[in-house]
């Protein structure tokens, strides 16, 4: 019998591990590709409840909420009243993001669709604002039915020629926009400064209707009501007259020819306004983001620098004959006044209004927004406060002199909201 060596043996299976393994790597192989998701930052989830009704409301409110949400979603047409002047064929074809009832696709970048033209007629401190009503209204329409464009040649409304001033806007988002007409005058009046006593060099305002009512909605504040507010949107941007606004928009003020809006005024009912109405005003706000350590930081500093003293933090409704509305806390940063922006951001006038006037804009949703200011020219929150002059040059200037962390932890608590 043979007896095999114990180092031979050892020897072999050595030289045969290495020829089966002559190409075998000499480091570890990399570890597969994670197919995990990444994390989704808290600010940019978009939570189940936006776009969702106030809680409180009863059966029946909610279910006017219901109607009026496919009254919203309505897309109309030449045959149901749309035009024969309009910007969007229905109200949720700009109010769409992130959710029906948010804002429009506002990015110039992307084509900017929802982004509008206004104009009116500025003559100087003192003169009344002309909104140009007689000849067309302050929105320039940018499409027009095929019967208007075939009997007049144009595929937009032309901006009169008796405006002074242009200007762009974006499309905003209506959440909380019902606990906004549910504050009472006096806790906006309450805020104006006109004469800037106090020294801060804050001094908002009001801006009044014709007939003396306080402002509150629209870019320059020149609706009194949220009521008024969506019958004007209806005309002046679908060309849908309704029971509250029967005036069509026109090209010069001139009457349309014969059969170009054959629908009769009212062109929808005021059970379809008024559900659409509802639909908006008991739209709720938007929930804030939780707040991190920077952010509660940030929530500071938002106060130190000044930004508080204008897009205040918390309004407070009154009584209200329906209990989701009444006496409720109303985190919209902002005051509700017109204050001075300086000539940089200026362009039209409206009511009382001057051209370089804006209402504070309410900050509420502001981690949904794509662009920023009222005509979308910052593409950052960061470049929206560097754009900020006249009242709020100080603010401004603080900001520009906050240290790195302070800033992040700032931008990070407005990412919140």
């Amino acid at each position: 019998m043979l007896h095999a060596n114990p180092r031979s043996l050892l020897l072999v299976s050595l030289i045969g591990v290495a020829a089966c393994d002559r190409n075998a790597p000499t480091a570890a192989p990399p570890p597969p590709p994670s197919t995990a998701p990444v994390p989704i930052p808290e600010f940019m989830v978009v939570p189940a409840s936006l776009g969702t009704a106030l809680r409180g409301l009863d059966a029946a409110q909610r279910a006017r909420f219901e109607a009026g949400r496919a009254v919203f979603a309505t897309v109309f047409t030449p045959a149901t009243g749309l035009g024969p002047l309009f910007n969007s064929v229905g109200c949720a074809n700009c109010h769409e993001e992130p959710v029906v009832g948010g804002s429009g696709s506002n990015d110039p970048k992307e084509g900017g669709e929802d982004i509008e033209i206004h104009a009116t007629a500025f003559h100087g401190a003192g003169a009344p604002c002309d909104d140009l009503a007689a000849v067309g209204g302050q929105v320039i329409q940018k499409q027009v039915t095929p019967a208007l464009s075939d009997a007049l040649g144009i595929t937009a409304e032309p901006i009169p020629a008796a405006a002074t001033d242009s200007g762009h806007r974006t499309t905003p988002d209506l959440f909380g926009f019902g606990l906004l007409d549910a504050v009472p005058d006096a806790e906006i009046l309450a805020r104006a400064d006109p004469l800037d006593r106090n020294g801060d060099g804050i001094s908002g305002r009001p801006n009044r209707t014709a007939d003396g009512r306080l402002g509150r909605f629209g870019r320059k504040a020149q609706a009194a009501t949220l009521r008024e507010f969506n019958a004007d949107a209806f005309v002046m941007e679908m060309g849908i007259t309704n029971p509250l606004n029967q005036t069509e928009q026109t090209v010069g003020g001139l009457p349309f020819p014969a059969g170009i809006d054959p629908l009769p005024e009212p062109e929808i009912s005021a059970a379809q306004f008024d559900a659409a109405d509802a639909f908006v005003r008991f739209l709720a706000p938007p929930p804030h983001a939780p707040l991190d350590f920077t952010s509660a930081l940030g929530s500071i500093t938002f106060r130190k620098i000044g930004c508080a003293s204008c897009h205040v933090p918390t309004l407070v409704t009154g009584a209200n004959p329906v209990p989701a509305l009444r006496f409720r806390f109303v985190s919209a940063y902002t005051d509700l006044l017109l204050h001075d922006m300086g000539p940089d951001l200026a362009d039209i006038c409206l009511g009382q209004a001057q051209p370089s006037e804006f209402r504070t804009e309410p900050l509420m949703g502001l981690r949904f927004a794509t662009v920023f200011l009222h005509d979308g020219r910052a593409a950052t929150v960061s470049q929206a406060i560097e754009l900020h002059a006249g009242e709020a040059v100080r603010a401004r200037n603080r900001f520009l002199r906050l240290k790195p962390f302070e800033r992040r932890a700032l931008l990070r608590f407005l990412r919140t909201l």
